[in-house]
């Protein structure tokens, strides 16, 4: 494979590895390649690694999404706009940017700085799903649901943005057993495919706050999907109105919930490196 060159970015602390292949050489990337790039202490470190390759039948580009433990995920709303600023980097799309993803055809406003260069992404992250075939969740209703672990007992609702959610309605956020029980959660035997997992609280008017247990990931200073998820869950509950600002750990996000919802903040780029992934998986030769 050779030397390969990967952009790193930030959307709220969501980090991403962002690898380019606009050139048409596309590379299979496995899931020990995945994870090793992504390890915090062996590698260069993120949430998920995304390949950019180039779009077909009128779409700009395409999305490919792995979660730090090498699996593949449908879709990131942060990581989707991550992905949209090495793509305005190389040229793509002019103020917005037509993206296919695992969950479906995407489009991302682009904000610039005075030099040109994206500081702020909005993208249409189509419609939230209550049906429990399509999120998928193996129950009558994805409303209500509960789930009791060390004597906590959660209550929330399920919610697919094209990947599963399981929205929990918490006193503090400040103080839920993310780390403790979100592991737990994310293979609750209801969700086929595992779920994200959003400890959620509501924090004043149109305002929520949340952490996220991050499926394949684990917690994660931010989450787009995780963020939409809360907010349509929430305005159905009449706990907020239809344009939400959600706080993160890594920062604040906003949702505009609609037919679609759509999903805005900042995204930084961090570094580029160049890398040898021969060096990463020198225990796999």
């Amino acid at each position: 494979m050779g030397s390969i060159h990967l952009a790193k970015l930030h959307a709220t602390g969501n980090d991403f590895l962002v690898w380019s292949m606009l050139d048409g050489a596309a590379a299979a990337v496995s899931p020990a390649l995945a994870r090793a790039l992504c390890d915090r202490h062996t590698g260069i470190g993120a949430d998920g690694l995304i390949l950019l390759t180039p779009g077909t039948d009128g779409a700009d580009a395409t999305m490919t999404l792995h979660n730090a433990d090498g699996g593949t995920a449908e879709m990131s709303g942060n990581g989707i706009r991550a992905l949209a600023w090495v793509a305005a980097e190389a040229g793509l799309g002019g103020d917005a940017l037509v993206v296919d993803t695992g969950a479906g055809r995407r489009t991302v406003e682009l904000r610039r700085d005075a030099g040109g260069r994206v500081v702020q992404a909005c993208v249409d992250m189509g419609s939230v799903t209550f049906d429990p075939a399509r999120i998928p969740l193996d129950a009558e209703s994805p409303f209500g649901l509960s789930a009791t672990l060390d004597g906590v007992t959660y209550t929330g609702d399920a919610a697919g943005m094209g990947n599963p959610h399981f929205v929990l309605l918490v006193d503090d956020v400040a103080n839920a057993s993310v780390i403790e029980h979100g592991p737990r959660l994310e293979r609750d035997p209801r969700f086929p495919r595992r779920t994200n997992v959003e400890f959620v609280a509501r924090a004043g008017a149109g305002a929520l706050a949340m952490r996220v247990w991050e499926r394949g990931v684990g917690e994660t200073m931010s989450c787009g999907t995780g963020a939409c998820a809360a907010a349509a869950v929430a305005v159905r509950r009449g706990l907020v109105g239809p344009h939400v600002t959600v706080t993160v750990p890594g920062g604040d996000l906003t949702v505009d919930v609609g037919t679609t919802l759509r999903l805005g903040g900042p995204v930084v780029h961090v570094f580029d490196v160049t890398i040898d992934p021969a060096d990463l998986l020198q225990e796999d030769r």
